[in-house]
Formats: C-alpha cells, structure tokens, sequence
C-alpha cells in the first residue's frame, strides 16, 4: 500500500532549510526510497512548511528513514526549525486525478 509522510514545521531560516533538503537529495541519490516530494508553505502564517513525502510502502518508508543520509538529514533540520516537527504517516487509501 502506498504511504505518504506529512512533516509540518516551523521555522525562520527557509533558505537553509533547502539548501540542506538539496544536500540530502545528492547524498541519498541511488539510495533512497522516497519517490516523490511536496512542499509547501502556509499562507496565514509564512513561517509554517509542510512537507508531503512519497513512498511505495510503510515499510519503504521505515528504510528511508534509517539511511545514514536521511538521519543527518533529520539533525541538520532540527537545528533549523522551530521546536519539534509534527508527524503524520498516512496510508493512502485513494489516489485518483481529478
């Protein structure tokens, strides 16, 4: 089943928070599982992002997570975000155009 991670988070330094999304994406090439990403930003409130992460699979999705690129990801970001970010792992129950 395919799966999808939602990341919410704040922060004030948006720039470097993509030039190390940038840096991840170099550094996992040939490695990750994660096949497509989305991000946004929140019009009533222009320090919020929102990142929506593809996969194939939950468990694609765990294997992601636990690459050595993703984990310095991971740290590289908290240190650029305001407080924790705020998980969602969704199943994707239906995908269709519209």
């Amino acid at each position: 089943m395919a799966f999808i991670q939602l990341i919410e988070y704040t922060t004030s330094k948006p720039e470097e928070v993509a030039e190390v999304l940038a840096e991840w994406e170099r550094a996992s090439q040939g490695k990750r599982s994660a096949r497509r990403l989305i991000s946004g930003r929140d019009r009533n409130d222009s320090g919020r992002y929102c990142e929506m992460v593809f996969f194939d699979s939950y468990e694609s999705a765990m294997e992601n997570s636990q690459l050595p690129q993703t984990q310095e990801y991971a740290t590289r970001m908290r240190e650029l975000i305001d407080g924790e970010p705020v998980f969602r792992d969704l199943d994707v129950v239906e995908d269709r155009e519209l």
